[in-house]
């Protein structure tokens, strides 16, 4: 059998609490990965260029020589290896997120009170972000999708300065692919820079890479280690853990489809998780026996196999309601809605990164090319978290324009507040503004 099946009957029955709390397993660092990643990050904050250049030849490409940025000339003749077919399916790609993004930018606004007080949010971007993009597989398989879902929203914020890191492969070069991508999006500043101490160039700056407003990507977990320890110096998107998909189904899809979707995120890591909450004995069973099937000649089986095993799961309920209280309860990533009717059922859905809703929204036609960010909250914070976006790079400023006349009214009600707080000089300020308070 591929995965467990369990068979519960709320989402707080022992057997449902019990897997709950086994997939929380899924990302726990320790102490070990912690202070190696805060080493590495002093380190670069110290001796800079020199740091970064020693751990990318200690795990990247022992022959890496600077510079450690690729050069427009480079990002030119990697664009021209591209055949046009392929740029043309990676610009239409970044077409389609760069217009869900540009639907949820936000804009200033303002208000006036009657006596001609105006009060508003000024929404700016970043100057500078810093996206990282995973190598995979040692360069040899681009995350060109991590690339356009951090830099379109980024761009449409309105941040000026985008620079990206990717580890370099074993001769120390980029992947052509990627290199592609940012040459499509007019991104100039690419640097050969992986692991923590990207992160760490990112936050401190070293001589070569000026430091940036906001780190936004995926990566392991010494990359999400990174992003923890630096956040608050710097701005970051989230701190993302292995991939997850739930499908919810009933008896109107086909089991294959639901095992093949379960896969697209079991492949990606062995951390992954990978679950189908059903209400039907039968396609239960169904869908145990495709994953069996599709697992026999996957080029990626002995990954997806371990993430089942270990985290993967058939959950058999016994209606539809108590499936999304187990949704709810586990908060996953990505969030398939396979039922009869799927908008009944999205607005009970209160925790997930992403939905898909209907049999023709499988997870990819999300992630790659639908338009919304797959950049999503993981290990259950889609409970509190959302996805990457436009607001990301964004920052708001509180705008206050008082008229006198706010102030001498409500002065003495904003002194008797700071005197409660033993702020003298805050109730002084005002008083001096309204001398009949």
């Amino acid at each position: 059998m591929p995965c467990r099946l369990l068979k519960v009957q709320s989402a707080g029955d022992p057997a449902a609490l019990e897997f709950f709390r086994s997939l929380a397993g899924r990302h726990n660092p320790g102490d070990t990965v912690e202070t190696q990643t805060r080493a590495i990050i002093d380190d670069v904050a110290s001796r800079g260029d020199e740091a970064i250049i020693e751990y990318t030849r200690r795990f990247d490409c022992s022959s890496f020589e600077p510079p450690l940025a690729i050069s427009q000339m480079e990002l030119e003749r990697a664009a021209s290896t591209v055949s046009p077919e392929e740029l043309d399916v990676i610009a239409e790609a970044a077409a389609h997120i760069r217009e869900f993004h540009q639907a949820e930018k936000e804009r200033s606004w303002f208000m006036t009170r009657p006596d001609g007080t105006i009060l508003g949010q000024k929404v700016e971007p970043v100057d500078r972000a810093g996206l990282y993009v995973p190598g995979g597989q040692g360069g040899n398989t681009p995350l060109i999708s991590s690339l356009l879902m951090g830099a379109v929203p980024a761009q449409v914020a309105g941040v000026r300065e985008i620079a990206v890191f990717s580890p370099p492969r074993e001769d120390g070069s980029l992947n052509p692919y990627l290199l592609a991508a940012a040459y499509l999006l007019d991104i100039t500043e690419v640097y050969r820079v992986g692991g923590p101490w990207a992160i760490a160039a990112m936050a401190c700056g070293t001589a070569s890479i000026p430091s940036v407003d906001v780190i936004a990507g995926p990566g392991n977990i010494f990359v999400t280690t990174a992003k923890k320890l630096v956040q608050g110096r710097v701005g970051i998107d989230m701190l993302a853990g292995p991939s997850e998909i739930l499908v919810l189904a009933d008896d109107s899809i086909q089991a294959d489809w639901i095992a093949a979707d379960m896969l697209s995120q079991a492949e990606h890591d062995k951390l992954a998780s990978a679950i189908c909450v059903t209400d039907c004995p039968p396609l239960a069973d169904r869908v145990i026996a495709a994953l069996s099937q599709k697992l026999a000649d996957l080029p990626r089986a002995e990954i997806a196999s371990a993430s089942l095993r270990d985290w993967g799961a058939v959950i058999l309920v016994p209606n539809l309601q108590v499936g999304i209280d187990m949704a709810n309860a586990i908060a996953p990533e990505h969030m398939e809605v396979l039922t009869r009717s799927p908008w009944n059922v999205m607005p009970k859905i209160r925790h997930a990164g992403a939905l898909f809703l209907g049999p023709h929204s499988a997870e990819p036609v999300g992630d790659y090319y639908a338009g919304p960010n797959h950049v999503l909250p993981t290990m259950g914070s889609a409970r509190h978290a959302s996805a990457l976006g436009v607001q990301t790079f964004c920052k708001k400023t509180s705008i206050i324009s008082a008229t006198a006349a706010f102030t001498e009214r409500y002065a003495s009600s904003i002194a008797l507040l700071a005197r409660l707080e033993g702020l003298e000089a805050h109730a002084r300020s005002v008083e001096l503004r309204a001398p009949r308070a």
